[in-house]
């Protein structure tokens, strides 16, 4: 049990553990789940030995406690044992990180690897049905599902690849729908893509400003900015672009950051903000002439180290 926080030097010990911010990420963890180092590392995107540190912390200062299952230390974080004003202090600290944009990244990686945990029961229960999808994904490979699901789209639309980079989305889609044009401003990328779909006749590659887009008005029945919208200066600009560009109904798909702090990240990148808050970009979406807008963040991959996606959709308002 922690110190009553009448002892001056407990009240400057868990003052000083709280001032720590992946401690204060480890805790809102640890208060509602049990979770091992490696998965910790994993939701943190930190070094085990980062992780360890802070633990060893937080457990001399009696914040966790651990178990062993198997080689595997457990830690969960002692709520019910913490005296009252330790208690306070911590609600209020946890009251003020709700707003945290690096929680919300950790809550979508603590979800996604808590679908993993509950997937690896069912699948010990299912007995020989579990082995199915890593049998079918030996014989025919991953991608069968993803090609299936484009076959869906309308054969007769044309989409707008704006910030089409390197011609990755136009090579998987132009065999599904009548045409595909592609915008970027980097005359390197352009150059890669004009390689990557050589020989497809459906395929056009423009070289333009995506707030100055070089397609006509109404002209197409879809458009994607597909991780494009944090490096454009004026995202306004962009969608409105994009909405002149749609015909009367079209649909505008957008994949891009959730809100995180990692500025080092986005300077390495070179993009011009730190991801959209859903509300944000609803605004932006709207002014621009959108409506039936859906966002919802993805699900991280597995191994992934960048920031977590969101999925943004909207119609051409008529």
């Amino acid at each position: 049990m922690i110190k009553s926080a009448a002892q001056p030097e407990a009240l400057l010990g868990w003052m000083a553990c709280l001032a720590d911010p992946t401690r204060l990420r480890l805790l809102r963890l640890l208060e509602r789940h049990e979770l091992g180092v490696v998965e910790l590392c994993d939701v943190l995107q930190l070094p085990q030995s980062t992780v360890s540190r802070h633990l060893k912390v937080l457990s001399d200062q009696g914040w966790v406690n651990s178990s062993r299952q198997g080689t595997t230390h457990i830690y969960r974080m002692l709520l019910d044992e913490l005296d009252v004003p330790t208690r306070r202090l911590w609600l209020l600290a946890r009251e003020q990180t709700e707003s945290w944009v690096t929680t919300r990244q950790d809550e979508l990686r603590l979800s996604r690897r808590l679908r993993e945990k509950q997937q690896a029961a069912a699948a010990f229960f299912a007995g020989a049905a579990g082995q199915w999808d890593k049998l079918r994904s030996e014989l025919y490979g991953r991608q069968f599902g993803r090609t299936a699901m484009l076959a869906l789209l309308p054969r007769d639309i044309v989409v707008a690849d704006l910030g089409c980079g390197t011609g990755q989305v136009a090579l998987e889609l132009a065999p599904f729908v009548r045409r595909v044009v592609g915008v970027d401003s980097s005359a390197a990328m352009l150059k890669a893509a004009g390689r990557r779909i050589a020989g497809l006749e459906n395929v056009e590659l423009h070289r333009g400003d995506l707030a100055a887009i070089p397609i006509e008005d109404a002209s197409c029945d879809a458009a994607l900015l597909v991780l494009a919208l944090t490096y454009v200066p004026e995202p306004p600009a962009a969608l409105s672009e994009a909405r002149r560009i749609l015909k009367s109904g079209g649909r505008i798909v957008i994949v891009d950051l959730l809100p995180h702090d990692r500025d080092d990240f986005r300077r390495q990148m070179g993009q011009q903000c730190l991801g959209f808050a859903a509300e944000d970009l609803r605004q932006l979406l709207t002014a621009a002439g959108f409506g039936q807008i859906d966002i919802q963040p993805l699900p991280p991959e597995e191994n992934v180290k960048g920031p977590a996606l969101f999925l943004a959709s909207g119609s051409a308002a008529t």
